[in-house]
């Protein structure tokens, strides 16, 4: 009889996929470490700490359509490498292992995921608590494809207003829009708010002895609060200097749990005011292509890093790196996916040679190889000496948009948005 039961969960899940009907599952897991681990701002040693402001959680999405499955996983650190990411690849048997797009929202105040060298001959990384993670993603990958249940989507595109983001190196020289994807159950109640910004939530930062998501805790918080569901975030092209606007009006800046409540809450808000009007989509179509960049390794800081990491970085050419990137079509909205942090004129860039009225760029996802600049900008301003060190090389930005951009067309045009 179990065989029977089990033959008949497998047929009716055959069946869904051949009648091509949109479905949407969402999980996620608290990966908070206890006891409280030291926590990572870029290459160097950790940061004690001595108390949390909220959890760090991971978080998977996963659509299903026509006999495609895409999983879309954000984790609160400052990156998820390849190598960890293929850990929880290889443990998800429901969805090929190219369709599963994992980003980092990037806070400042997590466990170091990359084993940077702790400046006394070891590493910062705690092996046992990356294993934990790795485990805990698989299993919310794994119970969202458990949950998946018919579903329909809202997307929208609009400037964020207020103070959110802002430029480090020059205040203007960033991208206000915010992308936003809401899935509905089959009476329009939203289920999860995906939301697709620009920002480093580094309101607190490494040296305040505090482990939080930073500002996308209260922005998940205040989603759930208005009616939006679960929230989802994904970063986009936040490189060189888009960071958080806690500017104080007298000079200096507030960097506390309250400005991380107050930017978070404020960008949920402007994500909900932008989805709210926009038209539902009850079936969407839904296509993902993955493809190979290969990136030269031209940094002696990155290479340094990647030898010395305890996570295992292999390739059969030390001089290069290989990253997976991803086009995705849902409804009428395409999505590229960039491996570390582009600078915003480069995402301004991809998103106008990208199809369709809503262009998403999940940045940080499948990889996190440090900043991607253009070869006009990588080593010519004083102001980008740290982000041109900490970049794989000059050519990094050419690589990406030229191989991202032939693939985007290469790939289908998301479908016309509905009247």
């Amino acid at each position: 009889m179990r065989t029977i039961c089990c033959l008949g969960c497998i047929w009716l899940g055959v069946l869904h996929l051949l009648a091509g009907e949109f479905r949407a599952g969402f999980a996620l897991r608290v990966v908070t470490p206890h006891p409280l681990l030291p926590v990572s701002g870029g290459v160097g040693p950790s940061h004690p700490v001595s108390r949390q402001e909220g959890d760090l959680t991971v978080r998977a999405l996963v659509w299903e359509e026509g006999g495609v499955r895409v999983a879309v996983v954000s984790a609160d650190f400052l990156g998820f490498p390849s190598v960890l990411g293929n850990r929880v690849r290889a443990r998800v048997p429901g969805i090929p292992p190219d369709h599963i797009l994992i980003g980092a929202t990037h806070t400042h105040s997590a466990p170091d995921c990359y084993g940077f060298p702790d400046g006394q001959g070891g590493f910062a990384a705690d092996l046992g608590y990356l294993t934990n993670v790795c485990d805990r993603m698989a299993e919310a990958i794994n119970e969202a494809v458990a949950n998946l249940q018919p579903a329909r989507v809202k997307i929208a595109t609009g400037e964020a207003h207020g103070k959110i983001a802002y430029n480090y190196y020059a205040d203007q020289l960033y991208d206000p829009r915010c992308n936003v994807i809401q899935v509905l159950d089959a009476q329009d109640r939203p289920l999860v708010t995906l939301v697709n910004y620009a920002i480093h939530p580094e309101v607190l930062g490494p040296d305040r002895g505090i482990l939080s998501p930073d500002l996308i805790g209260p922005l998940y918080a205040r989603l759930a609060a208005a009616g939006g569901g679960v929230g989802l975030f994904m970063n986009s092209a936040q490189g060189g200097m888009v960071t958080a606007d806690n500017r104080l009006p007298g000079g200096g800046e507030a960097n506390n749990w309250a400005e991380c409540q107050r930017i978070g809450h404020l960008l949920a808000d402007e994500a909900l005011r932008i989805v709210r009007a926009a038209p539902v989509q009850p079936d969407p179509k839904l296509f993902c292509g993955a493809t190979t960049i290969r990136f030269p390794v031209d940094s002696p800081v990155l290479r340094a890093v990647m030898k010395a990491s305890p996570l295992g970085y292999q390739s059969v050419d030390p001089d290069h790196v290989a990253a997976q990137v991803n086009v995705v079509n849902l409804g009428d909205a395409q999505i590229l996916t960039i491996p570390g942090e582009a600078l915003p004129n480069i995402g301004y860039y991809l998103k106008r040679k990208m199809h369709g009225p809503h262009r998403l760029l999940f940045g940080l996802t499948n990889d996190a190889f440090g900043y991607i600049l253009t070869k006009v900008d990588w080593g010519s301003f004083r102001r980008y000496d740290y982000v041109s060190r900490t970049s794989l090389g000059e050519m990094t930005g050419e690589i990406l948009i030229q191989d991202a951009l032939a693939f985007v067309d290469q790939c289908p045009r998301p479908e016309a948005a509905p009247r």
